[in-house]
């Protein structure tokens, strides 16, 4: 079944010029632009960066069209410059922080399970250590070990009363929207939980939260060729449940191919909904930029055949070996096309299925979608591919889309197209975004740059005080007015850090390697404030809301 999108290929909705949210030659077509740091060389990168020379800054860029190459190498150049520079420097450690990962998640997990330095030296003397093992229900990821809280604010029955309560109130307001403290810090911790391996994950929502663990994907990326995007679904009971919650991974700290994609200028154009950030598209296994036609196949031709002839992820590729095997299809151009078969393993595609099954399933349930960092990404952008599908019938029984510390993941355009599915009746999606976080300021934002964040921003000074506004202060993370305080703001937060345990309870006590990276904090604050301690400390303590423009 055809929808209003394929149906509309040639209109791209409203032009935003002044903004440089526009298309660059007028035609309505699938447009994409990919930036790529390893085709120039450092003197292509000198001549683009000092004299403006277009055509070495084109050596770095691939497009859908001349004009769109040269239009962006000479609107967008210092934005493109600081992307090159930036995933060039993260290429080059790529190696060393993999490695560098490992070893701190050893070292991590070696302490932990033998009572920290001492204990691991007193089983060293008595022979009696014990070796941590990947993929067990003790070994924990550096996030778990950044906060190592798992129990909810409130939990059991009456957290599931909470949460069902607020889905059934007729009421309007903004408090009513933002719905309780119960709902999100559900939300933070099942966010915070995604970073942990399946075992972890079960362990927790099934023995501490008391609600049932239904699965966790270890999803395709095609661009990277490995299992790199995880997600994980729960209900809050196994029969007759209120709420299905699916929580996306975010950024690994050592992951320099998901540190890469924050700074990723690259987009792919898709007529009526707007432009979307190509990394994020690939981490949900919609297409691959090493062939851009895998974009228009994933998102158009597959969900076509998938609606016309029935089949389900795991059917459609039944004796597949490998990722790249799949189905033959004819595009709308006449030319023979071969989706990739990530359509067992994408993301979207099979968290989509198990979502239908489960609504089938709970007649009265409604779902939830949540991720910090990048799975915040990747959870808005999954409710925006199924507006882009017309999956309504879903879209009816979206509860509430809940992100934190997450990246902007496309132009203005498709803010305000979701915005008339995610605003009414009731507001659906927020954006938690702690104090100097920044990530959410990334990829850049100015007068003459596309991407721009949507949905309401409730945002969390370093008091926790919360405010609802549009855009979080200082967007870019640019100027010395807001440098010196975000290294002020980096120092309270060390000293607060040591007494936190005093002040609000044990509960709130930062361990060492929190601490380690507050002391972090002083040289690079924004990496810091983005620790996931930030946003349950935030949806726990907030307080005096203040409502600005939003």
């Amino acid at each position: 079944m055809a929808t209003k999108f394929q149906e509309n290929q040639s209109s791209n909705g409203s032009l935003d010029h002044q903004n440089g949210d526009h298309d660059i030659d007028g035609d309505d077509q699938f447009r994409y632009l990919i930036v790529q740091p390893e085709k120039g060389g450092l003197l292509d990168l000198a001549k683009y960066t000092v004299v403006g020379d277009i055509g070495s800054g084109v050596r770095f860029l691939e497009g859908s069209d001349e004009q769109v190459l040269g239009g962006v190498a000479v609107a967008q150049r210092w934005v493109i410059v600081v992307s090159i520079i930036v995933r060039k420097i993260i290429a080059l450690f790529g190696k060393p922080m993999e490695l560098t990962g490992y070893v701190v998640d050893v070292i991590l997990n070696l302490l932990s399970l033998n009572g920290n330095l001492f204990g691991l030296l007193s089983n060293v003397l008595h022979g009696t250590v014990m070796v941590p093992q990947r993929g067990t229900e003790t070994f924990i990821s550096t996030i778990g070990h950044l906060d190592g809280r798992i129990n909810l604010y409130k939990k059991g029955e009456r957290l599931a009363e909470d949460i069902v309560a607020s889905v059934n109130s007729e009421e309007t307001s903004i408090t009513a929207e933002l719905g309780n403290r119960a709902l999100m810090d559900l939300c933070i911790m099942a966010s915070k939980l995604a970073y942990e391996n399946a075992k972890v994950i079960r362990e927790i929502v099934t023995d501490h939260w008391k609600m049932h663990f239904v699965d966790f994907y270890d999803c395709w990326n095609d661009f990277q060729k490995q299992m790199s995007t995880q997600v994980f679904i729960l209900c809050d009971k196994p029969k007759d449940a209120n709420f299905i919650m699916i929580s996306f991974r975010g950024t690994e700290p050592f992951d320099a191919n998901d540190l890469s994609t924050d700074f990723d200028y690259s987009w792919y154009e898709i007529p009526q909904l707007g432009k979307v950030h190509m990394g994020f598209l690939e981490a949900i296994g919609l297409g691959n930029r090493t062939d851009a036609a895998t974009f228009y196949n994933e998102i158009v031709v597959y969900n076509q055949l998938q609606e016309k002839h029935k089949f389900t992820p795991q059917q459609d590729v039944e004796g597949s070996e490998r990722p790249s095997d799949g189905i033959t299809a004819l595009s709308s151009n006449g030319f023979k096309i071969v989706p990739p078969d990530m359509v067992k393993k994408s993301a979207y595609y099979i968290v989509r299925e198990k979502l239908k099954s489960l609504l089938e399933e709970h007649k009265n349930a409604k779902f939830i979608v949540t991720g910090h960092s990048l799975g915040g990404a990747l959870a808005i952008l999954f409710p925006c591919v199924l507006v882009l599908h017309e999956e309504m019938e879903l879209m009816d029984r979206l509860l509430g889309v809940y992100t934190f510390g997450q990246p902007r993941i496309g132009n203005r355009q498709l803010g305000r197209y979701m915005e008339a599915h995610l605003n009414n009746p009731v507001r659906k999606y927020f954006r938690v975004v702690y104090s100097n976080d920044l990530v959410p300021r990334l990829p850049y934002d100015n007068r003459s740059f596309l991407f721009k964040h949507f949905g309401v921003c409730l945002y969390y000074d370093s008091l926790y005080k919360e405010h609802v506004t549009k855009e979080e202060p200082n967007r870019n993370f640019l100027g010395l007015g807001f440098l010196i305080p975000s290294y002020l703001t980096a120092a309270w937060e060390l000293l607060r850090s040591f007494i936190m345990g005093y002040t609000y309870g044990p509960e709130y006590k930062e361990g060492w390697f929190s601490v380690l990276l507050r002391i972090v904090g002083l040289v690079l604050p924004g990496f810091s404030a983005h620790s996931p301690t930030n946003y349950v400390n935030s949806v726990r303590l907030g307080k005096e809301r203040i409502v600005q423009s939003y």
